[in-house]
């Protein structure tokens, strides 16, 4: 090995251990800034030079994140977010249809939009609507990651990862919802059952529920806007529209507005996830141009990537020691040498999704729930989401494999 291959192996399991622990003892570095730092790197040991730096960064990936997040900082500024939630937990008059009512709105909400940034709108909801009716808001807190999880297989715009996937692939947005929603909605009616059979006690108290939401200042005429360019944007998907073209656009035409300041938009736009993702991409790109050789291409086949199972398990573990972005990432050179490209990139979508319900640390969308519901004074444990966690992920990822092995 050149001694420019030996730090490119260096920078790359340096990048993705900080990545994967969030931080750099001593420093005040946070992810982005260990993947820039980790790309810069790339650059000056020579593994990649500037050119070829920028032809790594994959601009359909952040264009589309980018799009996605305008549209969804609109929804959330505009009061829509908080209309719909309103209106269907209050229609749930019971524990158990406010479990399925949380449980669904997520789920279908982060199917389309991304899942974070729903996780961001519902956990504030969710705390106070337990709040006011004295329940036990954990089983809510939890039914609502896992719901965002679960949800995001179904789509590119789901989460990261599969934008990221869709962008590499080339798979459709018809051709991957098919895919993959079904496995999506099994997900959503696991989390209904594991949640209800876990706490158990929670739902056998037969209570007659009468939740009173706080909505926030609501602007009609932006919310409906939205609404429309939403629709559209769902139609451009399904016809074929390239998605960050399409996504690009709508966030675009949505910033014509004379209700919203811009600074409101702006704020809610996740920079730094941005910047990772250039980072990364610059580091998987010096890391390919040193480090991959046919034996290792090889080894990808003899370690049996191309069995569904085996390919499943394999990034299920990758994903919750380094996170499922990274993870994605670390794969995309030993995918296309598969028998089954397509297949195989549908693997990895919903397999590192999926794995993000296996412990509280596993996705961002988990943390962000905890975050806001430590905010509101109420603590989301590590033992209790294991919980449901273990065996939501575990029968979530069995039926997803057997799916896929089934119908792709």
């Amino acid at each position: 090995m050149t001694w420019t291959g030996a730090g490119a192996l260096l920078i790359l399991v340096a990048t993705y251990a900080g990545v994967a622990v969030g931080r750099i003892p001593g420093f005040r570095l946070d992810r982005a800034g260990i993947a820039l730092l980790g790309g810069a790197a790339m650059i000056a040991i020579g593994a990649i030079g500037m050119e070829d730096a920028y032809r790594a960064i994959n601009f359909d990936t952040i264009t589309l994140l980018l799009g996605m997040m305008i549209v969804v900082a609109h929804l959330k500024v505009s009061g829509a977010f908080r209309a719909l939630g309103g209106f269907a937990i209050e229609h749930a008059h019971a524990p158990f249809m406010l479990l399925v009512m949380v449980t669904l709105l997520t789920g279908l909400l982060s199917a389309f939009l991304v899942n974070d940034a729903i996780c961001l709108v519902m956990a504030p909801i969710v705390v106070h609507v337990t709040r006011v009716i004295r329940r036990n808001p954990v089983p809510y807190l939890i039914a609502t990651c896992t719901a965002s999880n679960c949800g995001s297989v179904a789509t590119i715009t789901g989460n990261p990862q599969n934008m990221v996937i869709g962008a590499l692939s080339g798979i459709s947005y018809p051709a991957f919802t098919a895919a993959l929603a079904p496995v999506a909605l099994f997900g959503l009616v696991a989390v209904i059952v594991i949640v209800r059979i876990v706490y158990r006690a929670e739902f056998s108290r037969p209570a007659e529920l009468s939740p009173e939401v706080y909505r926030g200042r609501m602007l009609p005429g932006q919310v409906l806007k939205a609404t429309i360019v939403c629709v559209v944007l769902a139609i451009a998907f399904f016809a074929g529209v390239p998605v960050a073209k399409a996504a690009l656009i709508a966030g675009a035409f949505l910033l014509v507005t004379r209700a919203i300041k811009p600074h409101r938009i702006y704020r809610e736009i996740d920079g730094p996830l941005l910047f990772m993702f250039a980072g990364l991409f610059v580091v998987v790109a010096g890391a390919e141009r040193t480090l991959l050789s046919p034996d290792m291409i090889a080894w990808a086949k003899n370690i049996g990537l191309d069995d569904v199972w085996r390919l499943s398990g394999f990034t299920a573990v990758l994903s919750n020691i380094m996170s499922n972005v990274p993870a994605v990432l670390a794969l995309r050179p030993f995918i296309p040498g598969l028998e089954n490209p397509e297949r195989a990139w549908l693997v990895v979508a919903m397999s590192s999704t999926l794995a993000g319900n296996f412990t509280l640390l596993g996705s961002v969308a988990n943390l962000i729930v905890a975050e806001q519901a430590r905010a509101a004074g109420k603590e989301l444990s590590f033992a209790a989401f294991f919980k449901v966690g273990l065996p939501l992920t575990l029968l979530t990822l069995a039926f997803g494999t057997a799916w896929l092995a089934v119908t792709s």
